[in-house]
Formats: structure tokens, sequence, C-alpha cells
């Protein structure tokens, strides 16, 4: 079994390593990068990014990156590409190639294919005297001092830059495009993710059951009302409006209270002035009033008029929390 310490070690140098070039990699930031924002920004067409071996693979990355953020993208393998899927690339496209030497084969028989369409090409590379660095519109230039693999030679340093070179586009061209949260939650439908920005308290509230008593019901109508409910809690109503809300807090204390409960009514054990949130309102929020006023469900209303119950039970089960 290795040495804990020694692998501890390791890692550690690694990730120093990746954060060295990747500090560095700031200063090679200049009016190329700026152009390509510009030129992507306001392109007619989408954009193309193309590599080979581990490139391809940081291609793919950044290509997801901007297609979720508001930069219409595709990713082109570069083998594939001199194989019939050049066809991909339409007039007005932009084209990224991605390459730490710049002058892989494939690169080369590639560049001269998008040059002959009349494409804007942009080389990411980390070698700016190389055939895509002198072929290129514009360069990002992803230079690294060596990799963090000892041997110099496995992808680690290099991919990380041109990972972050990527991001850096990314969200340049998402703050020049105003892209707001809720153009985000549009590319972002599914998951946890998508939730938070789109799901609202009646998305959930309407898939539950409606709890509620009036002021005068038995407290054993109350609680058959909250157990076949199974949201905890009841609204309780007068003349159709919420006045108040027992929950099973409100009734284990009602039970520590009193010897005799025939008598009493909903309006004897209710909380008045419940905790109310409009239906409209995202569920994310709905959670962060939980929390802030330690609580478990609120009621949930439209101008006023009560809606349901949302639990924070429906939150964690929604992926919210």
């Amino acid at each position: 079994m290795s040495n804990i310490k020694t692998i501890l070690d390791i890692a550690k140098r690694t990730i120093s390593n990746e954060a060295e070039a990747i500090k560095h990699l700031a200063s090679l930031l200049d009016e190329n990068f700026a152009d390509t924002v510009n030129c992507i920004l306001h392109s007619k067409g989408r954009l193309i990014i193309s590599g080979i071996g581990k490139s391809a693979i940081i291609a793919q990355k950044i290509v997801a990156t901007l297609n979720s953020t508001g930069t219409p993208s595709i990713f082109m393998h570069a083998a594939d590409a001199i194989h019939g899927d050049l066809g991909t690339v339409l007039e007005h496209d932009v084209v990224i190639c991605i390459s730490k030497s710049g002058n892989t084969p494939e690169i080369k028989v590639l560049v001269p294919l998008i040059k002959r369409g009349g494409n804007i090409l942009i080389g990411m590379t980390g070698n700016t005297d190389s055939f895509l660095a002198q072929q290129s519109n514009h360069i990002l230039n992803t230079f690294v001092e060596k990799e963090a693999c000892p041997n110099n030679l496995a992808p680690t340093t290099s991919t990380t830059a041109q990972l972050v070179m990527g991001d850096a586009m990314a969200i340049s061209l998402l703050e020049l495009r105003r892209f707001s949260s809720t153009d985000f939650a549009k590319n972002h439908p599914g998951g946890a993710l998508g939730k938070k920005l789109y799901l609202r308290v009646n998305d959930i509230v309407i898939n539950n059951l409606k709890p509620e008593v009036t002021t005068n019901q038995s407290v054993k109508e109350v609680i058959v009302e909250i157990s076949e409910k199974m949201l905890g809690a009841t609204a309780v109503l007068e003349n159709d409006k919420v006045v108040g809300i027992i929950t099973d807090g409100d009734i284990r204390r009602m039970l520590n209270k009193h010897d005799y409960i025939g008598s009493l009514t909903a309006k004897d054990i209710m909380t008045k002035n419940p905790k109310t949130i409009e239906s409209s309102v995202l569920a994310v929020d709905a959670l962060a009033q939980m929390q802030k006023q330690g609580i478990s469900q609120l009621l949930a209303v439209n101008n006023n008029n009560y809606i349901g119950v949302v639990h924070l039970h429906n939150l964690v089960n929604e992926g919210i929390l």
C-alpha cells in the first residue's frame, strides 16, 4: 500500500502546478482575446469548435458551456471534419481550432479547408509560432511551461489552460449579451439546477392535497384533516379567508396543556397571522423564507386567496434543498 503522505504530496504538487499555469494564463490575454469575443458576439452564424485528441474533449465541454450561456455552438471533431463533417461549417460561422502544438496533421489538413470557405478562424494554441497560429485570424494563447505529468507528456496543465480560456470566453459573452438567470433557465429545464431557476410554489402546491378547516371545527376534525392531507399542517379559514394555521407542533402543545380537549375548536389552538407566500414566487425563495423563519411549511396564497400548503419535504423531493 502506497504511503499516504506520498500520495497527498503528488496531488498537491499537481494542483499547485496547474494553479500557477492558470495564474500565468491571465497575463497572456491581449487584444486577440477581445477581438475573438467581439467576433463571436457579432457573428451572424454559429460558433464551431474543433480539436483532436484531448483537445477535442475540451472542445466539447466548451461547446456545452457556450450553448448553455447563450452562444449557439457546435463541436466538430477535426478528424471527422476532413472525412465529410466539414459540411457542418456554414457561410457565416466562426471556427475555433484547439491544439496545444498547433502542428498536428489533422489540423494542418483542416485549416486550409476552413480558410478556403472564407470563415473566420481562431486558433487556441500553446505555440504562437505554429501552423495554426500563423493561419488564424485571431490567436488565443494557452501556453504552459510544462505539464503536471512528471514526464511532461500527458496533457494535463495544457488542457486545463484550454478549459479555463474557454470559460473566460463564455463568461465574457454571457455578460456582454446580458444573459440573465431567466435566459439560463430556458436552457436548463431539467434537474435541480433548472428547478431552482423556474419551479414556482404553485407548481408544487397543485400536486398537494389542500388541508383546511374553519375556526369552529373541533380538534378531532383538525387532527383528521392534518392526518389525511399529510402536510403536517392545515390552514384555518374564516369567511374563506386565512386567519391561522395549525401544525403538528400546535397539536402536541395542546395535548401537553389540556387534559380535556372535547370542547376545544380550531380557533382555540391555531397560530394567528400565519406565514404565507405568493404562489407565483420561485420555490427556491420559499425555501429561503422557511430557513430564515425556522419553519417547515408555508401557506400559499394568490391575491390573499388560499391555494394550499408548500412543505419543506416538497422542496427536498424536488431537489431544491
